[in-house]
């Protein structure tokens, strides 16, 4: 019967439920033994990439365009309709599997994954998490349309990013405060959306009888190897550890520019204007030269990375300009049963696209290393290591950021880079940090998290304890309001630690690299390859890594980083 099922989801992508229900209850009937066991995974596997390939596709055409209102709709119905009986029907066939006794070779971890999904499966969650999805696709549609008048112009918010880093300080704060302004206009659609994703979230918790929302998202994440109370020891390590390194370099920063105080649009955790005066870094004017320079880049650090980015230029799997209309951030996604990837970006021609070209790259090297595994559910690794997989790629990919090397800047700007990207790792710590801490919050006290004003005073007490380097005073709404621009908290709860774990990791792989270079980018690769099917410290530990957030760990990364930094700013 699977010999009949197309090559790719272009036709699949329009049968109805009943044409692909066939498939799942073929696999269901048939008899399920040691002899027969590998044919009916790959079977299985088939279906189900399908089924997630069709809806990956639809997701990456509505946040290319949010305003394209037949893909909204054809992506909500199949949210409706299609994806909850899709995910009934494989909750069925991990229970097959699992009654069956069977331990089918390399499926160890995946074995325990479905265990952990079968007890935390409710059938009537299934809508519910529908929903969930619909839900985000309207919080993409507010940030999506968010725009302002600019010299003339109607643009997107991301496409003043530029003006942040001007020289011109009057004009960078008019930017900031016309941005702002524009973003509160949206504060009470986006409380009235956090509403009901509380109450959403609660219900699936109560449903799947957790204690709370945060229980059940930690066995929907997979969490084995640390647990709520490591977080909450991490975020003591980095108010002791990283926030005097993050301060120390506000203060720099701001001596350098002459201030009494530094405001958000001197500089904030994601961005910085030059404090010695020189225009920002221009590394590219066209989204074909970031691709062409991404390309060598790639191809230095390794050629099959470098053939790997070409196969993706070739095969329009990259969207990599912002426009009106488009949705906000920067991804990378995967087509499973092409086994392929798809990179998503906002580029508007700054060095910030420079680091999120070679970030997602990373996570597309992922998903060709795993190309080679035979069952889709082992291609699946932590969000904690595929993160490694993109932060390690920043930071392999330094040495040839130069235009010796093929890159994009002279020595002096590919220093004044580096010293950049290589700050951003002690600055996002303590923001990662305010992020990951306000969800243990909210979830722990859904109550009193379900209204925005308690929110807005949660996020504002951790901002004041984790971020203090900046002077927000006049704009206490903005900062109250933080936690709504975050769209990791409202679309993909706790999902976002994984950053500053990952982060740890890299920099280990990365000071391997220091080193031993090709050593170092082939135990990444090996890592990389193995997908899910070793457990998470195994990976760390293949890529050159120790899984550990100890503040050992934490403070040595720190002094690599500012002893970099130092070395690099005689440049």
């Amino acid at each position: 019967m699977f010999t009949s099922l197309p090559a790719t989801v272009d036709d699949f992508q329009f049968w109805p439920w009943s044409q692909i229900e066939a498939y799942y209850q073929e696999l269901a009937s048939r008899s399920l033994n040691s002899a027969n066991v590998q044919e009916w995974l790959t079977d299985w596997s088939a279906i189900k990439e399908m089924v997630l390939e069709t809806f990956n596709r639809l997701y990456v055409a509505n946040t290319c365009d949010t305003t394209d209102q037949e893909v909204e709709q054809r992506l909500l119905a199949f949210l409706e309709d299609i994806f909850p009986k899709s995910e009934a029907a494989d909750q069925i066939l991990k229970e097959k599997l699992l009654e069956s006794g069977l331990q089918p070779e390399g499926f160890e971890q995946q074995l325990r994954n479905m265990r952990t999904e079968t007890a935390l499966f409710r059938p009537e969650n299934l809508p519910l998490l529908a929903e969930e999805r619909r839900l985000n696709s309207e919080y993409d549609k507010i940030i999506g349309a968010q725009t302002v008048q600019w010299e003339g112009k109607e643009i997107t918010l991301p496409q003043l990013l530029p003006v942040y880093l001007d020289q011109d300080r009057q004009k960078r704060e008019q930017a900031w405060r016309l941005a702002s302004q524009r973003q509160l206009q949206d504060r009470p659609a986006i409380n009235d959306l956090w509403m009901k994703y509380m109450d959403l979230r609660r219900q699936l918790a109560q449903n799947a009888g957790e204690e709370n929302y945060r229980s059940y998202r930690w066995k929907q994440l997979l969490r084995f190897d640390y647990t709520p109370a490591d977080c909450r020891a991490l975020h003591q390590v980095v108010e002791e550890v990283v926030v005097p390194a993050a301060n120390r370099i506000y203060e720099a920063h701001r001596q350098l520019m002459g201030l009494d105080s530094l405001r958000p649009w001197d500089m904030d955790h994601d961005r910085a204007v030059d404090p010695l005066g020189r225009p920002a870094l221009q590394p590219f004017e066209t989204v074909a030269q970031l691709e062409e320079k991404a390309f060598i880049i790639f191809q230095r650090v390794d050629p099959q990375l470098g053939q790997y980015f070409d196969t993706m230029r070739r095969q329009n799997l990259l969207d990599l300009e912002n426009r009106k209309g488009k949705a906000p951030g920067g991804y990378c996604i995967d087509y499973p049963r092409a086994r392929l990837p798809f990179i998503f970006m906002n580029s508007v021609g700054i060095h910030d696209d420079v680091q999120t070209i070679l970030h997602e790259g990373g996570h597309a090297f992922h998903v060709f290393e795993t190309g080679h595994l035979p069952y889709y559910h082992q291609r699946e690794a932590g969000i904690e290591f595929a993160e490694v997989a993109s932060t390690a790629m920043e930071l392999l990919s330094a040495p040839y950021l130069t235009r010796q090397e093929g890159g994009f800047y002279s020595l002096e700007d590919t220093a004044r880079a580096r010293i950049e990207h290589l700050k951003s790792f002690i600055l996002f710590w303590p923001y990662m940090t305010v992020v990951d801490a306000f969800q243990h919050w909210a979830y722990e006290n859904p109550l009193l998290a379900s209204h925005p004003n308690n929110c807005d005073t949660k996020w504002t007490e951790l901002w004041q304890r984790f971020m203090p380097g900046v002077d927000w005073s006049g704009f206490e709404d903005v900062v109250a309001t933080g936690w709504q621009r975050k769209p990791h908290i409202h679309q993909a709860p706790f999902y976002y630690i994984e950053y500053g774990l990952a982060g740890l990791g890299a920099i280990q792989v990365w000071s391997n690299s220091l080193r031993d270079h090709p050593g170092a980018v082939r135990a990444y690769r090996k890592a990389l390859s193995l997908g899910g099917t070793v457990p998470l410290p195994r990976l760390f530990e293949t890529a050159g890594a120790s899984f550990s957030f100890s503040r050992r760990t934490i403070a040595n990364a720190v002094k690599l980083l500012e002893d970099t930094i130092s070395s690099l700013e005689s440049l």
